[in-house]
């Protein structure tokens, strides 16, 4: 048998995945949502960066907070008072040990502080949420500065 009579043979495989090749180009195309960038976008990105500045926090790079939040926050704005989101904070929280020596410890104000001021830009109406979630979370000044 010679390959090229092999190859007319199975001509059908070919065409069948450079249709399904085509097939999720064109899928891919149809569902691809570009990064929207616009005056909203930066004037909200320039407003968080100034928030962060007056808490005391480094200012983050105006790309990258237009990139990962946009104008309606994303992630961040989805579900602030999550039980998932909630509960891996806490265990974040602690005093960075694994197994039985991970202990809870008292967190420090200003570690909820930037999501606050995340929260205030670009989805206020979720404050409320996000207050309520983090009410029985206690808080005080742990850090030295």
């Amino acid at each position: 048998m010679s390959p090229t009579r092999f190859a007319s043979e199975h001509r059908w495989i070919y065409w069948g995945a450079i249709l399904i090749l085509v097939a999720l180009v064109v899928t891919g195309l149809i569902r691809y949502e570009p990064v929207k960038r616009n005056n909203e976008t930066l004037s909200k990105a320039n407003q968080l960066q100034e928030g962060l500045v007056r808490a005391g926090y480094p200012s983050p790079d105006t790309d990258t907070v237009e990139r990962l939040l946009g104008t309606d926050g994303r992630q961040v704005c989805e579900a602030p008072g999550n039980a998932l989101k909630t509960a891996l904070w806490k265990i974040r929280q602690s005093n960075g040990a694994t197994g039985p020596g991970q202990r809870p410890v008292i967190s420090d104000d200003r570690a909820v502080e930037a999501e606050r001021i995340v929260l205030k830009v670009h989805c206020p109406d979720k404050l409320d949420e996000f207050e309520e979630e983090l009410a029985d979370l206690k808080t005080d000044g742990t850090v030295r500065r």
